[in-house]
């Protein structure tokens, strides 16, 4: 009985030492299954775009599979719900875009950036300041001086929805220069191509989204890019002026995206997951595919990205607050 007692007592002994140490040998392992990587917005789109190369490199990187899943809806509230609701294990990841700073202050959820760990920022295309090619105005000063000069409503823009984030951009603009932000008549759109297309035919007079979704008009010479909204100029748009070259303004605005997982990974995941995104982001397959498209390429990792998000967070309030779009 006693020699009995002494197998029973070391068998659970080595049980409890085995449990103990399961944890550290699944993230030894990981990953040890396939992946999800959530995309908040539709297939076809930009982000699905950007998305999809990304899970295919980390693929690579990783040795599993990651497989893209599409959670549109509720002006991106889905998706980014499903993101941050999952098991913060490092088999859910996802694709969080600017909106997350957005959506809060509109009243449509109560996520915001914390809600996430943000592995890394790994693109960015600021938004910029575009007329016909036919316009009267050669630059970003002739046309604000213009602005300033006529009544309210005068001049008409367009490029996305009601209070989405090009809205945001021309109204952070107008209140940069001292005006009201509602200065400039906002129409809304089905995004900047169709706002683009408006503009040409000279429905609008200006379009305040990225120049990148502007590229094809402005190599057709039907639109004339006049002011970036960022910090530096832009390396496929180096002719053009930055809005504080241009006018003296000091405000930016680029749409993002980040690759994300639930907030409360675990540290060692963490690392393994920043490790792979860097890769990704590095790889040859991923620059070129973001060079033949047009999209922004930017790296910011941990503590930066999350810094850069939070400045967005708290600069987009403010203009949606002034501007009267937000719900808070």
């Amino acid at each position: 009985m006693h020699r009995r007692s002494l197998l029973a007592a070391s068998a659970a002994l080595a049980l409890a030492a085995a449990a103990f140490a399961a944890p550290a040998r699944a993230a030894d392992d990981y990953p040890s299954r396939p992946i999800q990587m959530i995309v908040p917005w539709g297939a076809g789109g930009g982000t699905d775009a950007v998305g999809r190369v990304i899970a295919s490199q980390l693929q690579e990187v990783l040795g599993q599979p990651v497989n893209v899943v599409n959670r549109t809806g509720g002006s991106g509230v889905v998706g980014h719900s499903a993101i941050a609701n999952a098991e913060p294990d490092g088999y859910t990841l996802g694709i969080m875009t600017i909106e997350i700073d957005m959506m809060h202050w509109q009243g449509l959820t109560d996520l915001t950036y914390k809600d996430y760990d943000i592995l890394a920022l790994v693109n960015a295309d600021p938004g910029g300041v575009m007329v016909s090619a036919d316009s009267d105005y050669e630059t970003a000063k002739q046309l604000l001086e213009k602005i300033k000069s006529e009544p309210k409503g005068t001049f008409k823009a367009s490029g996305t929805g009601q209070g989405g984030i090009w809205h945001l951009g021309l109204a952070g603009w107008m209140l940069s220069e001292g005006l009201p932000p509602d200065q400039v008549t906002f129409v809304p759109s089905q995004g900047a191509a169709a706002g683009i297309t408006d503009m040409v035919a000279g429905g609008v007079d200006i379009v305040p989204s990225s120049l990148a979704e502007g590229r094809s008009m402005i190599e057709a010479d039907k639109v004339r890019p006049l002011a970036s909204m960022s910090d530096d100029r832009q390396a496929l748009f180096p002719d053009v002026p930055t809005l504080k070259e241009a006018t003296g303004s000091d405000w930016t605005l680029a749409v993002w995206r980040a690759v994300v997982a639930p907030d409360g990974l675990p540290d060692d995941v963490r690392a393994k997951l920043e490790d792979a995104v860097k890769k990704a982001y590095d790889s040859e397959e991923y620059q070129s595919f973001m060079k033949e498209r047009g999209f922004g390429v930017r790296w910011a990792a941990g503590d930066e990205a999350t810094k850069i998000v939070a400045e967005d967070d708290k600069s987009l309030g403010e203009v949606m607050q002034k501007a009267g779009l937000a719900k808070q």
